[in-house]
């Protein structure tokens, strides 16, 4: 489905040791080793997908391991830690398959993805910078002002534009969502089903929206569909996070979708479970006060992030990446010239969004248990697979 959407019109991980225990290895050049396709999950015996957190391991199990070790999660297991683990144990014991991913060799320590850390490296230079600024007495003649090269005020200026006119697309489609229940019974099945169409509905515009953006960024279409495909199923609910928290209004708690459709917090506590955390990003990316390039600039890094799961070609997307890095390094010191932190503390929202997505991965599943089936386009983009 999502292949097929795309075909309409037309950083690596450094070793172990370094990303662990921050030893001077110096990260070879070059693709990973690759697998012959035959390798197991250490830890279910399903098909592994790469070396995950040290071990040989599944999507599933990765995913698993990154979200107890970011919740601090406590299981118990109705069989006193005595489960045999395999892809069907996986699923009804999870303190089981916690021990197994720590017997197999899963690191806490690595569940830090690199660009966290490069992230947290870049505020916290910025802030011993700005501390021995302030420390100097004498006085120092005021630095160059930024500016923007020619290039990159082109580049903003469309990628503005470009934005603007997704979503004007997006809203020229609102009629066809399904209306929201004037009833609030939620005992009543009809409107419990029709709530969740109309998020559902929602939730396919915005995924087209987003979809439709990243095809036309410079560059995109020169990668591999595989790798098209591996950065839109990751990256696109944290842009859909982005773009809500941009139409949050703090005077009334609510959130806002395709313009016309707001919701109070009060309304979606009811409805989706994970809503205190996008409502405290929202809140956070509001006291920021950016402005449409700055979150267009933003979407367009997120997009262009090497360090997800199943990219190959992950030179390319890094070198992709950096014209929109550099053109928002520069449009802040322009705009914001006393504001030393700003850069690095937007970057650092993207890393707060990745733990937002795995949440939302444990929503998802969520679901399933509950058999409330996704329309196929967000089964596909959400990897519904398990």
């Amino acid at each position: 489905c999502l292949f097929l959407f795309l075909s309409h019109d037309t950083a690596n991980l450094a070793s172990t040791a370094q990303v662990c225990f921050g030893l001077p290895v110096k990260r070879k050049k070059g693709p990973a080793p690759k697998m012959l396709g035959n390798e197991v999950c250490s830890v279910c015996g399903d098909k592994a997908s790469g070396f995950h957190y040290n071990v040989l391991s599944c999507e599933g199990c990765k995913g698993f391991f990154r979200r107890s070790v970011i919740k601090s999660a406590q299981y118990s297991c109705k069989n006193n830690g005595r489960c045999e683990m395999d892809m069907y144990m996986r699923r009804k014991c999870q303190q089981c398959r916690l021990r197994k991913c720590r017997e197999a060799g899963m690191l806490e320590q690595c569940v830090l993805s690199e660009e966290q850390i490069r992230f947290k490296k870049q505020k916290k230079q910025h802030e011993e910078e700005t501390a021995r600024s302030s420390s100097v007495v004498t006085p120092t003649p005021p630095p160059d002002p930024a500016n923007l090269d020619p290039q990159q005020e082109d580049m903003i200026q469309k990628l503005v534009a470009l934005q603007k006119q997704c979503n004007k697309r997006s809203f020229l489609d609102r009629p066809k969502v399904t209306p929201w229940p004037q009833s609030q019974d939620l005992q009543n099945r009809e409107v419990r089903q029709q709530r969740f169409a109309h998020f559902t509905e929602l939730a396919i515009m915005s995924v087209q929206e987003i979809v439709d953006f990243a095809k036309q960024l410079p560059g995109f279409l020169e990668l591999t569909r595989e790798d098209q495909i591996a950065l839109l199923k990751t990256s696109t609910i944290e842009i859909m996070l982005l773009e809500t928290s941009r139409r949050y209004n703090p005077a009334i708690d609510s959130i806002t979708f395709l313009k016309d459709f707001s919701y109070n917090k009060r309304i979606l506590q009811k409805q989706i479970e994970f809503i205190n955390p996008i409502f405290e990003f929202s809140k956070g990316m509001n006291d920021l006060h950016l402005d449409e390039a700055e979150y267009a600039l933003l979407i367009a890094i997120n997009i262009f992030s090497a360090d997800r799961p199943n990219v190959q070609d992950h030179d390319l997307v890094e070198r992709l990446q950096q014209p929109y890095v550099d053109a928002l390094r520069s449009y802040i010191m322009i705009k914001r010239p006393n504001d030393h932190l700003m850069f690095p503390r937007m970057l650092m929202k993207l890393v707060s969004l990745r733990t937002l997505s795995s949440v939302h991965s444990e929503q998802v599943f969520a679901l399933r248990l509950q058999d409330k089936k996704l329309p196929p386009l967000l089964s596909e983009i959400w990897d519904v697979t398990e």
